[in-house]
Formats: C-alpha cells, structure tokens, sequence
C-alpha cells in the first residue's frame, strides 16, 4: 500500500489513477458470478466435515471454470452498455482475469481455513502481496525501464503474482485433498448453486455497496473530472481499503470457528466480546486518527490534491467503525445461517447508497460519495446489531458499553491534546496511537490471558 499503490499514484496522476481505479471497481459489481457464494459456503461445510473435502474439490473447480466464463460475458456486455471506451475495455479484460484469479485464490484458501490451517491460510493471504511488491518494485526502482510508469503496467503485475499465489495454493489443496481428477457432475453443480445462492445474492448486494461509488463518480461527472474525481477518491479509499484487509482477515478466522462453534453448541459470547473488542479499538484509534491528521497523512503519502483527498479521508475512515462491526456481526449472522435477514440489509443498504450518490455526487464530486459512504455503512451496521441481539439474546453489559464511550471520547481528547505538542506530526501520531492503545487496558476491553488461550486452543 505504502511502497507500491502510493507510489503508482503519484507517478500517473489522479486522472490516470482514476480511469483505472473506477474499472477496477467495476470488476468487483460482478465477481459473484465468479464464486455464486461457494468459497461461504465451502468454508462452513469443510469447517463442519472435513470428510467431505476431497469429493467437494473436485467438482468444484470444474464449477468454477463455467462461473468464470459467464463472468467475463456479463462482465463485458454491461461495460458496452454504460459506454466503455476500447481503452477501458481493454484494461477491463485484465481487471476481469485478476478478479478470476482472486476467486479462485479465495476459494482454494476456504479450504484451508476450512480445515482450521490458519497459519498456512494467513501466510497465502499476503503471499500475493508480497510478490507485487518484489515485482512492481522492480519495475519502479530497478532502473530496467527508461519509460515512464504506465498504469496498465501495475495492473499487469497484479496478475502474475496472482497467478504464481493460485498455484502454490492449489498444490497444497490437492496435497490436502488427495486429489486424483476433476469430476464433471451437473446435477452436482445445481445441488451447490442452490445451496449457495443466499450466500452469493448476499455478497453481491454488499458489492455494490461497497464498490460503486468509483463507478458513478467516473459515470455521473462530466468529460476528464469523473477520472480526476475518481482518482481524488482513489487516494483517501485505498487508504481504508489497506486497513480494511486487518478486518477482513479477522472475519475470515472467525467465520469456520463460530460455524464449528455454533454446530457444536459451545458458547461464542467471551470469542464474540473478545474479537469485536479487538477490532473496535483499532478501528476507533483509525477512524478518530485520520480525522485529527487527514492532512498531514495525505500530504506525507501524495503529490497532489492533498485538501481534497484528505476531506475525503476524514469521512471515509469514520466508516471503518461500522465496516469492522460488520465483520464481526455479519460474520456471525452468516454463520448462523441468518441470510434472508443479512440480504434484507444488504439490498437496503445497497438502494439507499446508489439513491444518495444519485443526489449528492453531482453536487459535491467525490466528497458527496464519502458523506454517502459513511451513512450506508453505519446504517447496515446498526442494523446487524439489532439483528444478532434479537436471534443470540446477549446479555447487555452496560459496563462494557460504557468502557467502549469512555474510550471512544478519550482517544478524542488523546488527539486533541497531541495536535498541540511542539514535535513532528508523525512522533506526535505515534504517541497517540501508543496513549490509546494503553488506555484500553485499564479499561479492560480486551483479556489478554483469553487471547492467548483461544489461540492455543484452536491452533490460530
């Protein structure tokens, strides 16, 4: 994020940026049609019968390939329709075989995080990380090219590292597995899509939610200030996807442990506390940082449009909260097998966004997406709290809740009082975040005795 996309951006510009980064986005409004809810569903049901994960393997991945397919078409049709240009096309075909490879990593990771492997599922899951930075590195400092930086280049690099992550997934896969051949079983086929289908109306409702305010921005504003806008909105949303990736891998442990747990009847509320505590001080310590040094994070990371962007950020990283609450609630909802209810609030939430960046995005550009940004997502988030207290009756500990406000308005105070010290901003910063982080301890809104036992425990 720091080294690579940071550097990609300053070296091709907003307008360049964004022409990518709103096709980029598109890829992602139909990528469920790469997995229709398996990589779920496959992770709960191996997590629950690990038997069953050789005969699943191979009829899955011949599924997958006929998924992939009607990807690329529908993919390419409404690209057509909306008014791609060649240019954009073109890029799309790549975005669109990296978004392939992506399911596919995640499904071949199901698996293994099926199979409670976490600390081989936690190194695949920077493994594809880790290769772009040792190849797109070269290409930015290596000195093999006298020719500026093209960002079709960056897409390009994106794709051998995920081809090179895919197969040293698969080989443990079909090491795991015993695997001796594809199956080709339809009847099978239809048996998983119907089983998956909530799963995957779910994922594609949040998609949209999630990925199409890039896409309206670059559809709704007129001639080159939709890329420019885009690209604007591109520095301050990397930035929240980056920390996004902590919340994701959390929800990505959690999900085949409260599947296992729920199944098993044990009780999840200390693991529940003890992951939303986790993720609520990170997110808070995020979210309330960024707002107090919007500026100063912009202008240390980018070249240009730093007031704007780091409008953006403030807005954009507020929504962190609420995106790390869903991780842990929605997560548990899924598990619990709770999607006609999770896929109400999605499609809800999906309505209510396009409908406010319908009205604000051509009266206030890219700004207008964030405020939008943060209201869907506190808004769904609310609405999986409510969710799970009414199927887990949870018994309301005012005292927890009460630590969380107190937290929350002293890491305010933290910020405020470290924005008038006569250092760097950046040593000031780093003193914020470690005040915060001790603040939680007296607090008690994490055990760190519990901690070490879940993961003894469950191997994490």
């Amino acid at each position: 994020m720091f080294g690579i996309d940071r550097t990609v951006q300053n070296l091709v510009g907003a307008e360049s940026y964004g022409f990518y980064f709103a096709i980029f986005n598109f890829s992602f409004l139909f990528n469920i049609l790469l997995d229709f809810g398996i990589t779920k569903f496959n992770n709960k049901n191996i997590a629950q019968h690990n038997h069953l994960l050789n005969k699943h393997f191979s009829g899955l991945v011949g599924l997958k390939i006929i998924l992939a397919i009607s990807y690329g078409i529908v993919t390419f049709i409404v690209g057509l329709l909306i008014g791609y240009s060649s240019d954009q096309l073109y890029l799309l075909g790549f975005l669109a075989f990296n978004q392939f490879l992506i399911s596919f990593i995640l499904y071949l990771r199901s698996n293994i995080s099926g199979l409670l492997m976490f600390k081989t599922e936690s190194l695949l899951s920077v493994l594809d990380r880790v290769l772009m930075i040792i190849i797109c590195g070269i290409l930015l400092w290596g000195g093999i090219t006298n020719t500026a930086f093209k960002i079709e280049w960056f897409v390009y690099c994106q794709t051998l590292a995920y081809i090179l992550t895919a197969c040293v997934a698969l080989l443990i896969v079909i090491k795991k597995a015993s695997f001796k051949r594809l199956t080709w079983n339809p009847a099978f086929f239809v048996l998983i899509i119907k089983q998956s289908f909530p799963f995957a109306v779910l994922v594609l409702l949040m998609t949209f939610y999630n990925r199409i305010d890039s896409v309206m921005i670059e559809r709704l504003l007129p001639g080159d200030n939709g890329d420019v806008q885009a690209g604007i909105y591109a520095l301050a949303f990397r930035l929240l996807d980056s920390t996004n990736m902590v919340a994701f891998l959390f929800s990505v442990l959690l999900f085949p442990l409260f599947a296992k747990m729920l199944q098993n009847k044990e009780s999840i509320v200390e693991i529940v506390k003890l992951s939303f505590s986790l993720l609520i001080i990170l997110s808070m310590i995020v979210a309330i940082g960024c707002h107090f040094y919007s500026y100063e994070i912009m202008d240390l990371l980018y070249n240009e449009n730093i007031s704007e962007s780091a409008k953006i950020l403030k807005w954009l990283m507020a929504g962190y909260v609420a995106i790390s609450t869903t991780y842990i609630f929605g997560t548990l909802l899924t598990a619990n097998g709770n999607l006609k209810e999770l896929n109400i609030i999605a499609a809800s939430g999906m309505v209510l966004n396009i409908a406010l960046n319908f009205y604000y995005i051509p009266r206030l550009e890219a700004l207008g997406a964030a405020y939008v940004s943060v209201v869907t997502q506190f808004a769904t988030a609310i609405a999986q709290v409510i969710l799970v207290q009414y199927f887990f009756r949870f018994k309301i500990n005012l005292k927890y809740l009460l630590s969380i406000i107190i937290f929350a308005v002293g890491v305010i105070i933290i910020n405020i009082l470290t924005k008038q010290l006569n250092l760097i901003w950046y040593f000031n910063f780093g003193i914020m975040i470690a005040s915060s982080i001790l603040l939680a301890i007296p607090l008690r809104l994490f055990n760190i005795r519990l901690i070490y036992v879940i993961i003894k425990e469950r191997d994490i």
